[in-house]
């Protein structure tokens, strides 16, 4: 199935020119998001990643409708090849199902790796230098002082770990230590108190 995702960052910003430019592809359902495609947590986008299937095609005017990050785009790639469904951005002429499309994906990838390793290192020495001058101090491990009680949400099923994630602008890894920090708290204090009967 050929689907189309259309984004424009405002309510006041007009999609039509990307709809009539997806719609000569022949494509038969479009999703329209009115969000900033600063990541990759908008509803629509969610929605569509839903509902595609093995063998679909995703298209999209370009390549900065479905994400302005490099990362995200890489990931959002990765996540549709896992699914078998392939990418086809009109402006950029990239088409995830042909052996150019995958190679112009390729290079850009090996890129962004480059650049991340490298901003990595000078991170790392960076660290190393305010270490050996005592200015170090490390970033402060982030808490959240309910998490018995999203702990029991969770658990009851109430509200996923997704959910919990956005609700308190927190990551799922973070989020899954904290749970994990808090399972070991409570049976070190079962322990205990089974110990002292």
């Amino acid at each position: 199935m050929k689907i189309g995702y259309v984004r424009v960052s405002t309510e006041e910003q007009n999609e039509a020119r990307q709809v009539e430019a997806l719609q000569k592809r022949g494509v038969e359902k479009i999703y329209i998001e009115k969000k900033s495609g600063k990541n990759l947590d908008r509803p629509v986008l969610q929605e569509m990643l839903d509902y595609i299937r093995e063998g679909d095609t995703v298209y999209v005017h370009d390549l900065s409708r479905i994400s302005r990050s490099l990362t995200d785009l890489l990931n959002l790639v990765e996540l549709l090849q896992k699914k078998g469904v392939h990418l086809v951005s009109e402006k950029e002429s990239v088409n995830t199902e042909t052996p150019t499309g995958r190679l112009f994906l390729s290079i850009v990838g090996a890129i962004n790796e480059f650049e991340r390793t490298n901003l990595l290192e000078r991170q790392r020495e960076g660290i190393e230098i305010a270490k050996r001058a005592g200015k170090y101090k490390g970033r402060k491990p982030r808490t959240l002082d309910n998490i018995a009680a999203l702990y029991d949400m969770w658990i009851r099923r109430e509200k996923g770990k997704s959910q919990i994630s956005r609700d308190y602008q927190i990551s799922r890894p973070t989020l899954d230590r904290l749970f994990k920090e808090y399972e070991k708290a409570q049976a070190s204090q079962a322990k205990k108190e089974g110990g002292s009967e």
